[in-house]
């Protein structure tokens, strides 16, 4: 199985380019790429940039390029739910916006002609769902949009419409976008980095990158282990 990884961030991509193996970097239509294996699993990982342009080209050219089984999407996310703790994990059964808006006609989040909600692939949830490393896996709805989710007041706005959300985050729902017009399988598996309602000017997210990042990892790796395995 080939599972294709995209990633926004340097400190995101570095972690998880340090899980694989035989390595080798290439570079299409100016995008960098790195294959490697995560055990028998063939993975091609793409640092994308941040927010939804850049995570639906980057997920359309891998695609094109690489012609991946599946995509995840991963790295950090905010915590929607005061009941997440930092460094839990949130599996998105579902994605959506939360900063579109197309008329009354059709769900708030909702791009007119496409679904209300993109479902994640049912074999990879069920993948994500199995995992037992000793991290607590939550599953429900991730949103996302062009907006770094740092005070109460912004998460409040989103909760607002979206009071079901369990994470937050500014890429997901754009690759899932991508993979469903691709036909590509999809997933995101995001690390909690901060609660923003329980949090004062995202300190919680810069001390996750201080003190507990590098541990934070292993279950991603467990995760796409568990791909193979099923």
């Amino acid at each position: 199985m080939k599972t294709g990884i995209i990633i926004a961030m340097d400190k995101e991509f570095s972690r998880v380019k340090a899980l694989l193996t035989s390595t080798e970097e290439s570079i299409v239509n100016g995008r960098r790429y790195v294959t490697g294996l995560l055990g028998d699993n063939r993975i091609v990982l793409h640092q994308c940039g941040i927010g939804k342009v850049n995570a639906a080209i980057g997920a359309t050219e891998m695609i094109s390029a690489f012609g991946p089984d599946a995509i995840v999407s991963t790295g950090v996310a905010g915590g929607a739910s005061t009941a997440l703790s930092v460094c839990d994990v949130v599996v998105a059964r579902q994605t959506c916006y939360h900063d579109a808006y197309c008329g009354s006609e059709v769900d708030y989040g909702q791009i007119i002609g496409l679904p209300a909600r993109f479902e994640a692939d049912t074999r990879l949830l069920e993948c994500a769902c199995s995992i037992d490393c000793g991290t607590p896996v939550h599953t429900g709805l991730t949103v996302t949009g062009d907006w770094f989710v740092d005070s109460r007041e912004k998460m409040s706005q989103i909760l607002d419409r979206f009071p079901e959300a369990l994470a937050v985050d500014m890429e997901s729902a754009a690759i899932a976008h991508a993979c469903h017009q691709r036909g590509v399988a999809f997933i995101s598996f995001r690390i909690i980095s901060d609660i923003p309602l329980s949090d004062h000017k995202a300190q919680q997210y810069f001390d996750f990158w201080e003190t507990m990042a590098d541990r934070s990892f292993h279950v991603t790796k467990t995760f796409l282990e568990n791909i193979q395995d099923k």
